[in-house]
């Protein structure tokens, strides 16, 4: 018999988050067998995973919205001595059409305007068809004014650094980066928790843009591009960066969260703190003393708080499938 669910903001437990799906003119209506979900209006192009505005789905905070428990358990959810809120959105995005040309600003410069911090993101292809490329940065030699002039004259993809991505590809685009997601691939996208778009170019759509300060925003030396995976023998990291670090962890059967084992979620000589487990394919099942089980869904996510007891995670996919496991855990800059 499983003893009751902890309810102290002191000690939380792992929790599935159910996801929000966001209108977007590029998007699909119809996103299955990604997620059972047909739009009734507007296509969704960006599903949520770890907003603020998200709920938690399971344990004694169900029906709360995720950025209030973080306000209200601080410390349970990240740890002491962090800064405060949630500290990264994860997407999964879904383009049908062209994304807009745009760039993201840095904390100071996101600052200097009133808002919280900067957007860093990269971007991990789930699935990609042949061909399919984003773009990440501009050419070489290509200057301010010419960029200016290439939005006025709707000729500004000339000069972006389009990269070509397969499915299992991690693409890093830091603060500063001019970049744009054209169609053709499935992306999870991991970013500082900031919604915050500056619109250089838009294909024509009538949505507004934000030219002066997408221009004030941009970097000609940024550190955007493919990254190549660093494979461990329990795991492979796609991406340690400032603000976040991806992994992908080989299941083999389960895993424990204790650090000391050699089959851990955590890493080596790595301390407790918050991450998230998204399934990319397959589905898994937390258990643990003092908690319901919890099922993780196909591209589903479980947030698993800094104070969280210990548990283990299996793999419960049926047979001929099996759980490909993605921990995202933050990453403060030093």
């Amino acid at each position: 018999m499983v003893a009751p669910a902890q309810s102290s903001l002191s000690q939380l437990v792992p929790f599935r988050i159910d996801p929000v799906f966001t209108a977007r003119v590029w998007g699909f209506r119809d996103l299955r067998p990604w997620y059972d979900r047909v739009a009734e209006t507007e296509p969704i192009g960006e599903v949520w995973l770890s907003g603020d505005e998200c709920k938690i789905a399971s344990g004694p905070h169900a029906g709360e919205k995720l950025g209030r428990l973080f306000a209200d358990a601080h410390d349970a959810m990240i740890g002491a001595k962090t800064p405060a809120g949630s500290p990264l959105l994860i997407k999964v995005i879904f383009a049908r059409g062209k994304l807009s040309v745009q760039v993201h600003p840095d904390d100071k410069m996101a600052q200097k305007y009133g808002e919280p911090r900067g957007k860093t993101e990269c971007w991990y292809a789930l699935e990609a068809e042949p061909g399919a490329k984003v773009a990440a940065g501009l050419k070489s030699g290509t200057t301010l004014e010419q960029v200016r002039e290439e939005i006025a004259a709707g000729t500004l993809e000339a000069s972006l650094n389009a990269v070509p991505i397969e499915r299992g590809d991690m693409v890093f685009v830091d603060a500063g980066t001019v970049h744009a997601i054209w169609p053709g691939s499935i992306l999870l996208e991991t970013q500082q928790n900031s919604d915050i778009t500056y619109r250089m170019f838009d294909y024509g759509r009538p949505r507004e843009l934000h030219i002066e300060k997408s221009l004030e925003a941009t970097k000609f030396g940024t550190h955007a591009g493919k990254v190549a995976p660093r494979r461990l023998p329990d795991r492979t990291v796609l991406i340690e960066a400032e603000y976040f670090r991806v992994e992908e962890i080989a299941m083999g059967g389960s895993r424990t969260s204790r650090s000391r084992t050699s089959l851990s979620l955590r890493g080596a000589g790595e301390s407790a703190g918050l991450s998230y487990l998204f399934a990319a394919a397959g589905v898994g099942r937390i258990s643990g003393s003092g908690f319901e089980p919890v099922d993780l869904p196909a591209r589903g996510i479980v947030a698993v708080p800094a104070s969280s007891p210990e548990f283990v995670l299996e793999d419960a996919s049926r047979s001929g499938e099996k759980l490909d496991l993605i921990r995202i855990t933050p990453n403060w800059p030093s």
